[in-house]
């Protein structure tokens, strides 16, 4: 019998995911809609940077086309391109294309599945300024998801409070600027900068919430975007629309570290499963960017 229970408990501890970074047992991805990489250096965004300095980071990472949201915002979390899962519009809310494969919710196979699958007791958070983020995962998978309907403030305080209330295993947090502002009065623009320093407060705020509940040594955290722009568009094949920050901090990383190999938005899901130690399925097409790692 005690042969048995042992077999059985081996079994369960090599089939759910164990993390590859000793230490890690949080991760928060966060989104910034239409930041480009083009405005980081020039814009007033100290956390920013200290997360560079404390990490490792490109900016040179680059989209997949079209350089729009739905379509890259699928791609990061779903760790393949537009040709693979099927969402090819700015605003998809479906594939265009056929998914060349399903998860068990219906959806191309995301970060979020790969996680409830091999982690089945993980709490697992999606927090959402854009109202099309919500067609792009699926809502059983996950613990909490809140649409905070283009209010970026409130997105942060929902964020601030499910970090303290719960610290979640992953959490995936969006704001929609500074898009908004890149399309109403343009990229490259003193408001386009200032919004870009508003964002830069609320990731102090969220790295000040991840200090408070406790997590701070053992989370990553990753910064990103979907796409930047270039007058007050975006879609097109320009280096100010494809170019994103790619920027990773936390245990097990290296500091100040700048990233030579090439990142594509698809590789971020890559690197979150590399991060828990889960199986990727055949159909992804990213690549965990070990480089970031000690």
């Amino acid at each position: 019998m005690k042969k048995l229970i042992l077999a059985v408990s081996l079994l369960v501890s090599s089939y759910y995911a164990q993390a590859q970074i000793k230490g890690v047992k949080h991760v928060i991805l966060i989104g910034m809609d239409g930041f480009g990489a083009y405005s980081f250096q020039k814009a007033d965004n100290p956390n920013m940077k200290q997360m560079m300095q404390d990490g490792s980071y490109t900016l040179q990472a680059r989209s997949v086309l079209p350089s729009s949201s739905a379509v890259n915002w699928a791609s990061m979390v779903m760790g393949a391109g537009p040709e693979v899962h099927g969402y090819t519009e700015w605003n998809s809310q479906k594939p265009e294309l056929p998914s060349r494969e399903l998860d068990k919710y219906g959806l191309f196979p995301s970060i979020y599945t790969l996680l409830r699958e091999q982690k089945p007791a993980a709490e697992i958070g999606v927090i959402y300024s854009w109202d099309g983020i919500g067609y792009l995962f699926p809502k059983e998978a996950v613990n909490k998801a809140v649409a905070c309907h283009d209010n970026d403030s409130l997105a942060s305080a929902n964020a601030i409070d499910y970090i303290k209330s719960k610290k979640p295993d992953f959490l995936f947090i969006h704001f929609d600027e500074p898009d908004g502002t890149g399309h109403n009065i343009g990229h490259n623009t003193p408001e386009y900068y200032n919004q870009v320093h508003i964002n830069d407060i609320r990731l102090g705020e969220i790295f000040q919430a991840v200090k408070d509940a406790g997590m701070w040594n053992n989370t990553i955290i990753l910064l990103t975007a979907d796409h930047g722009g270039i007058k007050k568009g975006h879609g097109g094949k320009t280096m100010e629309e494809m170019q994103i920050p790619w920027i990773i901090r936390g245990p097990g990383i290296a500091k100040n570290h700048e990233i030579k190999n090439s990142v594509v938005t698809y590789d971020t899901a890559a690197t979150l499963a590399w991060i828990f130690g889960l199986k990727t399925p055949a159909v992804w097409t990213g690549r965990p960017v070990k480089e970031a790692f000690k």
